[in-house]
């Protein structure tokens, strides 16, 4: 499967992308593998005309903000994010209207249909720095509370929040972690600022995948508690093969995520489908969002 997996990519001239989460099989045959916002900004930096999207599907609607004249194919088209949907496009603007249209900050994590109608973006990384570069006083963080929550503790600032949350990260407990710490007193804590506060209370370090993923390259520690989905730990092992990477829970595994296979990708190649689409107008309005965040 691998073999003719290479083979379609070249023909069909895709390049593959998988997010830090994915299986290691689907890895170790992607071309780059990463956050959301970075793997479909790598893929429109790219001459291939298919992104197969290893992820969920408003990963692939965000490649397909960047790539409106390229083919984004979802393996699996299945693969969803339980977080994005607690909110859908119509939700949104009836709690604008409610709040008397605040300023929507809208985590990449999120349908197009919300990106369109967020004044901005923002990732789990660069969070606290779009909500500082706001004056007005009333502001909605859509959808993710936790995140939100964690923004408001850093900046300050008054932020309503969407009740939602992603539930991998919210089930990675307190007791979780100092289960850990007593095991591996030495280890340093790096949770993701999707977790609940008081997870995040615990931590040496809250960062994004990607910002784990530099952390534990450029740090002299030797060993790390992961307090985010497990399926990062490959990339690390891989990279930083003389450290010692041990996950907060074992059980922090995203369905969602492990829905992409080698068959599927595959199939994805010999077909040219599942695609993604966004409609026009709503891919312009979305990816307004997105470049606010990325003038920043």
């Amino acid at each position: 499967m691998i073999k003719d997996i290479a083979r379609l990519k070249k023909e069909r001239k895709a390049i593959i992308v998988a997010h830090n989460y994915q299986p290691p099989e689907i890895q170790e045959i992607a071309d780059f593998v990463g956050d959301s916002l970075e793997l479909s900004r790598k893929a429109a930096e790219t001459s291939a005309r298919v992104i197969v999207f290893c992820g969920v599907h408003f990963m692939a609607e965000t490649a397909s903000l960047f790539s409106p004249h390229k083919i984004v194919l979802l393996p699996d088209l299945e693969a969803g994010c339980p977080m994005a949907d607690t909110i859908t496009g119509e939700d949104l603007k009836r709690e604008k209207e409610r709040l008397a249209h605040p300023i929507v900050v809208c985590y990449v994590n999120s349908t197009a249909q919300v990106k369109a109608e967020s004044h901005i973006c923002c990732t789990s990384s660069n969070a606290v720095n779009v909500v500082r570069s706001l004056d007005g006083e009333e502001i909605l963080f859509v959808p993710d509370r936790y995140l939100g929550r964690y923004v408001a503790s850093i900046t300050g600032k008054r932020i309503h929040l969407w009740p939602g949350f992603c539930p991998i990260h919210a089930d990675i407990k307190p007791h979780h972690i100092m289960e850990k710490k007593e095991r591996f007193p030495r280890a340093q804590v790096l949770v993701h600022p999707e977790c609940t506060p008081e997870v995040i209370e615990l931590a040496h370090k809250v960062l994004s995948t990607g910002g784990m993923i530099k952390y534990v390259k450029e740090s002299p520690a030797k060993e790390f508690i992961i307090g985010t989905e497990v399926g990062i730990i490959h990339r690390m092992k891989r990279e930083n093969p003389e450290k010692v990477f041990i996950p907060a829970c074992e059980d922090a595994l995203c369905p969602n995520m492990k829905k992409i296979t080698l068959e599927k990708v595959l199939h994805s190649l010999e077909a040219l489908s599942p695609r993604v689409n966004v409609p026009e107008e709503i891919r312009l309005k979305a990816k307004n969002a997105v470049d606010r965040m990325l003038a920043l």
